[in-house]
């Protein structure tokens, strides 16, 4: 499940956690400089407005002296050379001395100026002791409840996970649905994820009662479908055999090819039941001569009709694939045709690479041509023939067989179907 729950927490919480990181990061900055300047500006500040009220009191004060804080004063009208040299051309006001590793505070006043120098060192120690280090402990302290935060979120989901790892694993035409009983859940499975397994577990239990069902019908429909139609052959081929009247005989010709039909309908009904692994049996066949034999059908639909069928033979493709199932798809497409064309012609037109069937017929407006293709759906109800399942057979049985049916169709000019195949 690459895109599991867990892996979505996962990735929540470690970009949570880069967000905060980043957010840390640039707060620990902006102290480290609101430290090193803001706050020791206001502190050298304070320190100099404390030393002019002791000058006021008494002009020897001398300028602070201390492991930390230097202070120089240079009274009005007198030299700055008593000044370090790196200190003598500052204007009043903060500076800071990279090379030096200062940070200055001129402080001008009626009296004189008087500098106040702090190691850069020491500014950087103090924000380091009271920005950096609190902020970091903090990243720490939310690192460690985020960690926590994901151990229990994960414990949380993975009942959840190990459920949808466990439905992954079935096979839809056999799901293993024991790992799901109640009896051989793990512990951690509780609550609404018990419920949920047992849930899937009766799911599980009905689709595979539901699959059995399918493959036996599948398998005995094949026996119990042929037998009589097995019958109803032999007894037509009898009947032929005999002298027969030729309206008899025509009859029995028709009940020939009704049953062949028939067979051909079930192989068809009975490869889309089955599961897509198992490969029906395949033959090597001439497409025209199963268009040739479905058109003699197709003609007998059309008697009464001012109609023309007539099909055309450009190439002379053999196809490798069950010939009764092809058989069932060019059935189909001809009978629409003849069901929805009442004058004019009908064309079957065998090229290299595909089939054409071409109607002057009722066609199909925009919005019909888009569900053509639904089980069910007649574009003209008020007609009587057909059922709605026909084009969808038709659409199931080139999609099994890797073959590609086409529709192109003007609504009271026509309609075009083809199917192109792959040789």
């Amino acid at each position: 499940m690459p895109q599991g729950l867990p892996r979505k927490l996962r990735i929540a919480f470690i970009v949570q956690a880069v967000l905060v990181s980043l957010a840390i990061v640039l707060g620990v900055y902006l102290v480290s400089a609101v430290i090193k300047h803001s706050l020791m500006n206001t502190a050298l500040q304070e320190e100099a407005s404390h030393f002019w009220q002791l000058y006021s009191a008494s002009t020897s004060q001398p300028p602070p002296n201390t492991h930390n804080l230097r202070g120089y004063l240079v009274v009005k009208g007198h030299s700055s050379l008593v000044l370090p040299e790196n200190l003598r051309n500052l204007r009043p006001g903060f500076h800071e001395l990279k090379q030096d590793d200062l940070l200055v505070l001129v402080d001008e006043q009626p009296p004189g100026r008087l500098y106040l120098v702090f190691l850069r060192s020491q500014a950087e120690r103090m924000a380091f002791y009271f920005g950096t280090l609190p902020i970091i402990l903090t990243l720490i302290a939310i690192y460690l409840v985020s960690w926590l935060t994901y151990r229990s979120s994960k414990r949380l989901i993975s009942p959840v996970s190990w459920l949808a790892r466990q439905v992954a694993l079935w096979d839809p035409r056999r799901p293993d649905v024991s790992a799901l009983a109640a009896e051989r859940l793990p512990v951690e499975v509780q609550g609404e994820a018990r419920q949920l397994a047992s849930a899937l577990h009766g799911l599980a239990q009905r689709v595979s009662a539901h699959v059995a069902r399918e493959r036996d019908f599948t398998r005995d429909a094949s026996h119990e479908l042929r037998t009589p139609l097995t019958v109803i052959r032999v007894a037509s081929d009898m009947a032929m055999a005999e002298d027969s009247p030729p309206r008899v005989a025509r009859a029995l010709q028709r009940i020939q090819r009704a049953g062949r039909d028939m067979e051909a309908v079930i192989d068809a009904f009975l490869i889309l039941a089955r599961e897509a692994e198992v490969e029906p049996q395949r033959e090597d066949f001439d497409v025209a001569d199963v268009l040739l034999d479905e058109a003699d059908n197709a003609r007998a639909l059309l008697i009464g009709k001012p109609v023309d069928l007539e099909v055309t033979c450009n190439a002379k493709p053999r196809l490798h694939a069950p010939p009764r199932v092809f058989q069932v798809v060019v059935s189909n497409l001809l009978r629409n045709a003849c069901s929805y064309t009442d004058q004019g012609r009908i064309d079957v037109i065998l090229e290299a690479d595909r089939v054409i069937v071409r109607d002057t017929g009722i066609g199909m407006s925009a919005e019909s041509m888009t569900r053509v293709f639904e089980p069910f759906y007649r574009a003209d109800p008020s007609r009587p023939q057909g059922s709605g399942l026909g084009l969808s057979i038709v659409s199931r049985l080139c999609d099994r067989f890797g073959w590609k049916v086409e529709l192109d169709s003007v609504l009271g000019e026509g309609t075009t179907a083809s199917i192109r195949f792959v040789l």
